[in-house]
């Protein structure tokens, strides 16, 4: 073990991830990030060897993906393992966010991890996005104009800007060969934000359950948690072996294996299921340029978090009310989620309209609030 701590590389791998001292009661919730880095790793080197096989052409993309999937050795599970990786990605990524928010991790002296965390996110959606487009199917092609088209609500320079990002007056062999391009290059800017969200959190180390420090009592990474993370990433691939081999196709639109049809429309654009809450907040709201300012703005609300929340207390360990409104807030996001797979009609858009009001009274009125009520009430307890 010698040569970890006198090689400069090593070593600086070593301070991160052998030798790192992490509070000793951090639980199972803390894994995410490791199987965060897993999924990333898997669907680089996933994404690298369909690349080998895929044709980003509009008439031959679809028959180029079912060519992986019938004729080339093993190309079914390498584009099974993709697809669902990328699902699995997303489950990851907002139980990750769903812990940050529970625990206070967002909280100073970590604002810059989840800063980047916040960019990680929206970068982790537009490749998405591009990757949904790849196998030109109804819903790559149709999901692309419809997203596209939103940018059309720009004023002034809006329909010029779709039109540069189309490379034509519709989503053609230009678009589809600039989304390859994005999808397969951005990954990689992804992998570095990554390691720059692991520098940041290196700085102060891992928030903790008790939202305390735990400088008095942390234990290294290796061997104690990187066996923990070992658990649940074989966990991980025990589940994906599952969807992979038995249930492909199951969180995945049926519509994307009929080849992609400008002069047919689905019945219902519906982008993937992980897009679905901010696709419904887009569509609750009539405006259109309105719309797409909301959905940009469901996520970038979350850079105001640490600014927002006033408690004294870091997380919802010990504060009642606050823990309301944190299951309040996942029961919301699911009924977005549900909202945005049907068709936007009453009740389905009324019942939307007042998720989407929730989604943001809870960051600006509910989680500020309850802050400044319970600092009042510390202060007449302590007089």
């Amino acid at each position: 073990m010698r040569i970890l701590k006198s090689h400069s590389l090593l070593r600086l791998f070593n301070s991160y991830v052998v030798d790192s001292p992490q509070p000793a009661n951090i639980s199972y919730m803390w894994n995410f990030g490791s199987l965060l880095a897993t999924c990333l790793v898997i669907q680089i080197l996933t994404g690298a060897f369909l690349a080998m096989h895929y044709q980003a052409h509009v008439d031959f993309a679809f028959n180029s993906v079912e060519h992986i999937m019938r004729d080339v050795n093993n190309g079914w599970l390498i584009r099974y393992t993709h697809a669902n990786v990328a699902s699995f990605f997303f489950i990851f990524v907002y139980m990750h966010i769903a812990r940050n928010l529970y625990y206070g991790s967002y909280k100073s002296p970590r604002i810059l991890v989840w800063s980047i965390g916040v960019i990680i996110l929206i970068l982790m959606m537009a490749i998405a996005f591009l990757g949904y487009v790849l196998p030109y199917g109804q819903m790559s092609l149709w999901g692309a104009t419809v997203i596209t088209n939103l940018l059309s609500a720009i004023p002034v320079f809006g329909q010029d800007l779709v039109e540069l990002i189309w490379g034509g007056f519709s989503v053609s062999n230009a678009t589809l060969n600039r989304f390859f391009s994005l999808h397969y290059i951005l990954p990689f800017l992804l992998a570095a934000l990554a390691l720059g969200h692991m520098i940041a959190l290196h700085t102060h180390g891992s928030n903790n359950p008790n939202g305390i420090s735990s400088n008095g009592d942390r234990i290294a990474i290796h061997p104690y948690f990187m066996f923990k993370d070992l658990i649940t990433i074989f966990f991980f691939f025990l589940v994906l072996s599952i969807f992979v081999f038995y249930y492909p196709n199951a969180l995945g639109h049926s519509d994307n294996y009929i080849p992609a049809n400008p002069m047919s429309t689905p019945a219902s654009i519906v982008p993937e299921w992980y897009l679905l809450p901010f696709y419904a907040i887009l569509r609750s709201i009539p405006n259109k340029l309105l719309g797409v300012i909301a959905m940009f703005g469901s996520l970038l609300i979350l850079l105001i978090l640490p600014v927002m929340d006033v408690s004294r207390i870091r997380g919802n360990q010990f504060r009642p009310a606050m823990k309301v409104a944190f299951w309040f807030f996942v029961v919301n996001f699911f009924i977005l989620m549900w909202i945005g797979s049907q068709h936007p009609d009453s009740p389905y858009l009324e019942i939307g309209q007042i998720s989407t009001a929730f989604y943001f009274i809870w960051f600006l009125v509910i989680v500020p609030a309850i802050g400044l009520a319970e600092n009042t009430l510390i202060d007449i307890a302590t007089e």
